[in-house]
């Protein structure tokens, strides 16, 4: 057995890992995907709190910690819960905390994951706070760009969409930032990256550049992340529509590099063809279902204290 650096965490942000917390993930994570299911959580009880909607992120939290031998409490949405009487997330916090040896959040509010963790005693992680940040489909994004192209170190890496109000956006700026990758930064103006997240791009020596049109970078990149623009994330007096020049039209893919991957945290709109799914260049149903392998590597991770 050996010890493990995420025993006992929060997995609130990106900015809490460094290199050496994400192989560990990793290699957790091939793990994972390799043995399938174990009993590392036998006895222990998993709070799944979605107060805002979600699939992907739901679904294989809860799966993952089905196939680690846990029980699973929680819910889907608000509706049920006493906070339609007014009680505060501090307080739903607080009773939730009574209930579960971990807790796995998703919340509206930016900064709510963070709450979390400090109101809880047992460990909390963040399944998407507002347009903040969502750590674990960062790992995910990550380690499907390790798995398919055999390298982190030297890739060059297209984000493409609303990188303003994105929180996997967010998630993944900061995960690359730990390695040698270099960013195109695609969207509309109105939706680029906020000048903070470009200044610790820049503290730490990231290079990257904006670009408007998917068409400017497609023969650069090794890998084209697309997303969606983030319409419930916008005030009801904006509104943005969807660039053309955002949507990968496949005629595009003829100027692309042999081995470039797509990939898109999902659900996806206009701006991902279901033409291209066909394609060998897609990747994001491969990216979704390794999100099942990195919250089991990780649910293993926090509560277990050694690893086989």
């Amino acid at each position: 057995m050996t010890a493990n650096p995420l025993f006992g965490r929060d997995v609130i942000s990106m900015t809490d890992f460094d290199r050496d917390d994400v192989k560990a993930v990793f290699k957790m994570t091939e793990r994972c995907k390799k043995e399938g299911k174990s009993s590392a959580l036998n006895q222990k009880i998993i709070a799944s709190c979605f107060f805002e909607p979600s699939t992907r992120t739901r679904f294989s939290f809860e799966a993952a910690a089905f196939r680690l031998g846990a029980e699973v409490l929680g819910f889907g949405n608000e509706q049920m819960l006493s906070v339609k009487k007014g009680e505060s997330l501090h307080d739903t916090v607080r009773m939730l905390d009574q209930y579960a040896d971990l807790m796995v959040i998703r919340h509206p509010l930016e900064g709510s994951a963070r709450l979390a963790a400090e109101v809880a005693e047992i460990p909390v992680i963040n399944a998407g706070d507002g347009a903040n940040q969502h750590p674990t489909q960062a790992l995910t994004d990550v380690f499907t760009i390790q798995e398919c192209q055999g390298r982190l170190d030297g890739l060059a890496i297209a984000l493409v969409g609303d990188l303003k109000y994105g929180r996997t956006i967010h998630s993944l700026v900061e995960l690359c930032a730990l390695f040698d990758i270099r960013l195109y930064l695609v969207s509309p103006e109105a939706l680029t990256l906020t000048d903070a997240f470009c200044d610790r791009l820049k503290k730490r020596s990231v290079r990257f550049s904006f670009h408007q049109t998917i068409e400017e970078v497609i023969s650069s990149v090794d890998i084209l992340y697309l997303t969606r623009i983030q319409r419930e994330r916008f005030l009801k007096c904006s509104f943005i529509s969807d660039p053309e020049e955002l949507v990968l039209r496949p005629e595009l893919l003829k100027k692309a590099r042999s081995h470039l991957k797509i990939l898109h945290p999902l659900p996806r709109l206009a701006e991902l063809p279901r033409e291209i799914d066909e394609t060998p260049f897609a990747c994001y149903f491969d990216q979704a279902r390794n999100g099942l392998f990195v919250r089991q590597a990780l649910l293993t991770m926090i509560l277990n204290e050694t690893v086989t």
